[in-house]
């Protein structure tokens, strides 16, 4: 059986759940409180992060290669062009919100709303709070340029930067941190992606202490 050891509102948990369930790959999932810095975690990734995936013996670490792992290995149904200009263009958009993205938006809600609080390491910093605020508007904003000139977020197909944008956008839907309401081409985006089976897994997290908003399981929002 294959295992990911993950927390629920983890974007780069969603990424990784999100390919193994639109490649119909069975996993068992195992929720790991990774701060505790338990000893058997660590000796399972010494870097102390997750997602971790266990699949033939092996312990596969950090979200983008796990996902190209699984591509390689499980290529059908594709989540990476064929040629070079098109996978570069999945690559810089995946970098984009597992860096950018994350580091001006999420770290700032998601972290400073939930993970303070599970993590027991004080209250929301209200800076942070505001400056993610302000910063996703631009991300969203950018997301409506690229959705205007395309049907996905890296071109014509569904690809792994789809999952990478959805699984960040996902979890700050949890908090109710998204303003659907700025750009209808990436409401639309995202309710194209929500409804998707692979979705599902996501849209039936619950976590302790935070209940998620109404809207958050409506496919049609």
């Amino acid at each position: 059986m294959i295992r990911l050891y993950h927390v629920p509102l983890s974007p780069f948990c969603r990424k990784v759940r999100l390919c193994l369930a639109e490649k119909k790959i069975e996993v068992e999932l195992v929720e790991e409180r990774y701060w505790e810095q338990d000893a058997d975690f660590l000796r399972r990734n010494p870097a102390g992060k997750v997602p971790v995936l266990r699949i033939d013996d092996m312990h596969l670490s950090e979200s983008t290669p796990i996902c190209e792992y699984l591509e390689e290995r499980y290529p059908n149904p594709p989540l990476m062009p064929k040629d070079a200009e098109g996978r570069y263009e999945v690559r810089r958009l995946v970098s984009w919100f597992d860096d950018k993205f994350h580091n001006e938006v999420t770290s700032k809600l998601l972290y400073e709303r939930v993970n303070r609080k599970l993590m027991k390491t004080g209250y929301p910093v209200a800076a942070n709070v505001k400056s993610g605020s302000k910063a996703i508007k631009y991300h969203l904003d950018y997301m409506a340029w690229l959705l205007d000139r395309r049907r996905w977020l890296a071109g014509d197909a569904m690809t792994l930067a789809d999952f990478a944008a959805a699984a960040h956008l996902s979890a700050l839907d949890y908090i109710s941190d998204v303003d659907w309401n700025r750009h209808d081409v990436v409401k639309d985006w995202y309710a194209k992606i929500k409804s998707r089976p692979s979705f599902r897994s996501l849209l039936a997290d619950q976590v302790s202490g935070f209940p998620p908003p109404a809207h958050y399981t409506d496919l049609d929002f």
